[in-house]
């Protein structure tokens, strides 16, 4: 790993929660071949809030997919709580993502005819939750994230920071060990981007969880305690703020 920063490794350290070791990922073959990733090493302890960027190309959102389970190495090894997860199979990815993972995106994919409520309560049907238990859980998650007034309202209805925010709660509705957030802010304004960063430091520092947010905004970037800066498919920088 070529770095400027790196993060110390003894072993006295925290075990990871998420680990990239020497993990590679090619796209096509042949001519045609693209190496989105070149052997990037990271750690992500528990509990950390963690920034990932990086220019086009660089490698960066190929390395969130792999740490959300979307996608597995080519080469090298994603270990989650040390377990390899490309040695699961599709299935058992998936329940990993919908048991261990909490997902935000910069379009925020709430469905348009459905209420808060009723998109907050989204990944609680897919575990099979009834009704009564998933519209309580549904109602603390919005709390969470100060919408219990709006839990009526379609997302028509909502600011663009509000619907980030029924976004944020819907992955916190399963009470994830990690949240996943690419470009969170991307859609809002400056006001709306400093209430959302505020929000995920608070889930981070009030509730231990362990965040990794890819952006392109310095100033965002600046909210999270770590950030990892990726070039040619390898992790270039990795800075304690």
């Amino acid at each position: 790993m070529s770095s400027a920063v790196q993060t110390p490794r003894t072993d006295s350290a925290p075990p990871a929660l998420m680990e990239f070791a020497a993990v590679t990922k090619q796209y096509g073959k042949g001519e045609g071949a693209v190496l989105a990733l070149a052997g990037a090493d990271f750690r992500i302890i528990e509990g950390e809030f963690v920034a990932i960027m990086g220019p086009s190309g660089s490698g960066k959102s190929t390395a969130m997919n792999i740490l959300g389970c979307l996608d597995v190495p080519t080469g090298g090894s994603y270990l989650f709580k040390g377990i390899d997860v490309g040695d699961l199979t599709r299935q058992q990815r998936a329940r990993l993502r919908h048991y261990y993972l909490g997902f935000v995106f910069q379009g925020f994919n709430l469905l348009a005819r459905t209420n808060a409520a009723e998109n907050v309560e989204l990944p609680l049907i897919y575990r099979g939750m009834g009704h009564k238990e998933r519209r309580q859980r549904a109602m603390a998650a919005l709390e969470l994230v100060g919408l219990t007034k709006w839990w009526d309202h379609t997302p028509a209805e909502l600011s663009g920071g509000q619907q980030q925010r029924v976004a944020i709660a819907r992955a916190m509705v399963t009470e994830p060990s990690v949240l996943l957030a690419d470009e969170p802010t991307g859609n809002l304004d400056t006001q709306r981007s400093k209430e959302i960063m505020e929000l995920l430091c608070r889930l981070n520092r009030e509730r231990g969880l362990s965040i990794a947010m890819v952006t392109h905004e310095h100033d965002i970037a600046a909210y999270a305690a770590r950030t990892i800066h990726f070039r040619d498919g390898l992790v270039h920088e990795d800075i304690v703020h």
